[in-house]
Formats: C-alpha cells, sequence, structure tokens
C-alpha cells in the first residue's frame, strides 16, 4: 500500500526542473573563483565572501521553489475551435498558500508534442489564497484534434540565477473545424431553394391544429378554444403545429487517394461551409460522413455537433476494406421531401444514392470551388 501511495503522489505531484540562467552561470563561476583564491591565500575575506554567495545560492533555490508549491490551476477552453481563427482560452491559477506569496510566475499551455505556447503570461505577485485568471489566444494551424497535455509554471525570483519550473498534467482535447470560407455564387445559385417544406407534426407557431389541452396558468388567452370550452364546461387552449420548413441531408465522400489530401481538405471545408450558410436559412440537417449518421436538428448547436464530427473525420485511400459513402436508411418517397447534397474529392469514388434531386458537387473538377451536377 506504501508503494501505490507514492505512485498516486507522484502523478499528483507537478514535475519539476531547473535551469542555470547565464547570470547564475556567471555568479556560480565567481564563487569557483573565489573558493580558489580562498583556499590558496587562506584569507578570511574571501571565505566570508564565498559563505555570502553560496548561501545567495541557497536563498535563491529555497524562495524559488517556495514559489511554485501548493499553486491550484485549472484550465478552460472553448467547445470547438475553426482553424486560422483565434479562440480566446483562459488559465485559473489559485495560490494554496496560506502565509506564502508566490511571485514572478510565467506560465505556458504545452501541447502533446511537448511544445509550449508561450503567449507572454506573466504574474508579478499572487496573494496567499489569492487567483488570478489569464486569458491568451489560440489558434489552430489545421484541422483534427488539438491536445493539450499541461501547464508549466516557471519563476527566476529572487535572483535570477536559477529558472525553476513546474510542470502540471492537465490533458485536454479539442476538436479543430475546418474554415468556413465564403461560398462560390454558381454553386449558391444552384442551392438557392432545395427541400421542399413539409409540415412537421410537433407543438409550434403555426395555424393547423396539434391538440387540445386544459388551460394553464400563463396561457394565452387567445388560444382558447371556446366551442370545446363551452361543451365540457372546462378552459380548453390550443395548439397548433410548428410551420414548414426546409430540410437537407448532406454526404461527404471520405474516400480519395493519398495525392488529394489538398483536395480533400477542401472538400471537408466546403461541407462545413455549406452547413453553416444552411443554418443560417434556417434549415433542419442532416450529415452523414463515414460512419456518423446525424438525426435532423437546427440550430447553432446542431451545428456545433456536425462540426466536430467534420473535425474528426479522416480520408480513407481506395482499396479493399475501406468504408465507402452510407446510405442512412430512409423511404424512397422522403427524397422528394428533402434536398440531397452530395460532396466528393474524387470523381471516382462511388456514390451510392440514386435520386434525380441530389446534387453532386466534384471539389477536385474546380481545384477546391466545387461543381455542381
Amino acid at each position: 500500500m506504501s508503494g501505490r501511495r507514492r505512485s498516486i503522489l507522484r502523478r499528483l505531484a507537478p514535475r519539476r526542473s531547473t535551469r542555470v540562467t547565464s547570470e547564475g552561470a556567471l555568479f556560480l563561476f565567481l564563487a569557483l573563483a573565489i573558493g580558489v583564491a580562498a583556499v590558496n591565500t587562506g584569507n578570511n575575506l574571501f571565505y566570508l565572501l564565498l559563505s555570502m554567495m553560496l548561501s545567495g545560492v541557497l536563498v535563491s533555490g529555497v524562495a524559488s521553489r517556495s514559489c511554485l508549491n501548493r499553486l491550484e490551476i485549472r484550465r478552460h477552453l472553448p467547445d470547438l475551435l475553426f482553424v486560422n481563427e483565434p479562440a480566446t482560452a483562459a488559465l485559473v491559477i489559485k495560490n494554496g498558500k496560506r502565509r506564502w506569496s508566490s511571485y514572478a510566475l510565467r506560465l505556458r499551455d504545452v501541447t502533446a508534442d511537448g511544445h509550449g505556447l508561450d503567449r507572454e503570461l506573466a504574474i508579478h505577485h499572487l496573494l496567499p489564497g489569492g487567483g488570478r485568471l489569464l486569458s491568451y489566444p489560440l489558434v489552430p494551424s489545421k484541422r483534427g484534434s488539438l491536445k493539450l497535455e499541461g501547464v508549466s509554471v516557471s519563476t527566476c525570483f529572487p535572483f535570477g540565477l536559477f529558472y525553476k519550473t513546474a510542470y502540471y498534467s492537465i490533458p485536454a482535447t479539442i476538436p479543430v473545424s475546418p474554415a468556413l470560407k465564403p461560398l462560390p455564387n454558381g454553386l449558391l445559385r444552384e442551392l438557392s431553394g432545395p427541400g421542399q417544406e413539409r409540415t412537421v407534426h410537433r407543438k409550434g407557431y403555426g395555424n393547423d391544429l396539434y391538440n387540445l389541452r386544459l388551460y394553464q396558468p400563463g396561457d394565452d388567452s387567445r388560444t382558447i378554444h371556446w366551442l370545446t370550452t363551452a361543451r365540457t364546461s372546462k378552459l380548453i387552449v390550443r395548439e397548433t403545429e410548428a410551420e414548414s420548413h426546409h430540410r437537407a441531408t448532406i454526404y461527404l465522400s471520405l474516400l480519395a487517394p493519398d495525392s488529394h489530401d489538398a483536395v480533400f481538405e477542401e472538400a471537408v471545408s466546403l461541407t462545413a461551409s455549406l452547413l453553416h450558410h444552411l443554418t443560417g436559412l434556417g434549415y433542419w440537417l442532416r450529415l452523414t460522413v463515414g460512419s456518423f449518421h446525424s438525426s435532423y436538428g437546427h440550430g447553432d448547436a446542431h451545428l456545433i455537433e456536425l462540426l466536430r464530427a467534420l473535425a474528426l473525420c479522416e480520408r480513407q485511400a481506395p482499396g479493399k476494406g475501406t468504408t465507402v459513402l452510407a446510405d442512412h436508411p430512409q423511404s424512397p418517397g422522403e427524397w422528394d421531401r428533402e434536398a440531397i447534397i452530395v460532396v466528393r474529392s474524387w470523381r471516382q469514388a462511388p456514390v451510392p444514392i440514386m435520386s434525380d434531386e441530389a446534387c453532386l458537387i466534384d471539389v477536385e473538377t474546380m481545384g477546391g470551388a466545387g461543381h455542381v451536377s
């Protein structure tokens, strides 16, 4: 049990490292020279000076270590990032010591490859029990997942002789969505009115009757159904069906050879831009990419879910065992009540959708601009 406790404490305790600064190296060289002079000459003044310099080294190590002790760090990140678009990340640091302050702290986020994101996050003085919120811009350079492993806190307090660093393991993974780009005008004209409107059998604002129920406090008096109220001697209100809306299903083909990496990324970015554009028009959207099949939805929350799926999708090379564009099960009559948009980056990729209303966008044929057929 003691060995297990030691392993747990080792994982919880921050890893520490010490690096000698250029000033510290010069200081240690002078201390060594004075020590040699004191031994050779036997002069008490040299011994006194040597003891003062060594005590300064000791005080520097103890003070800097005290600054890094009992720090609590939390990280706050956005739910979704976009390629080459800055987002705000935040680090919250708290001094858990009751009596001693921390000085000259410098914080850096560390990625999975060990690269530190130096955003000049500095705290000159952190009071006992005090906390500080530091924000910085986070700009991902490619689509996928941004993995952060931890936070490093450094200080060279008090004399600048040593640079001590404590590493706190705080793993986090954020999906990075492809960049949203303006859609080509020709593509917008082709997709200006896809998806026939149909009434949804759910409660909402409309004209068709959805349900009758008892009056509840807060209901609009204009919704009272007077005929039923007179017949039952109870206040009855009517609920209407939601108005008709547009629906669209977007399919993204993952099948493409290795030479089509750039075109595939253009196709993913075009799909994300389509989703964003149609969401702004009030469409109910469904996305199929690889094995991911979403349900119909609308609004910003549904859009974020779809963009997350696009952020994590990967290109599949053609060959045996690859997954082609899977068809979402539905009845043939449903094809006439929605828009079907197929996006592919490789013209030889099969399209298992047989519908005259389907829009096929070949990103390869127009150099990333898209081609609708």
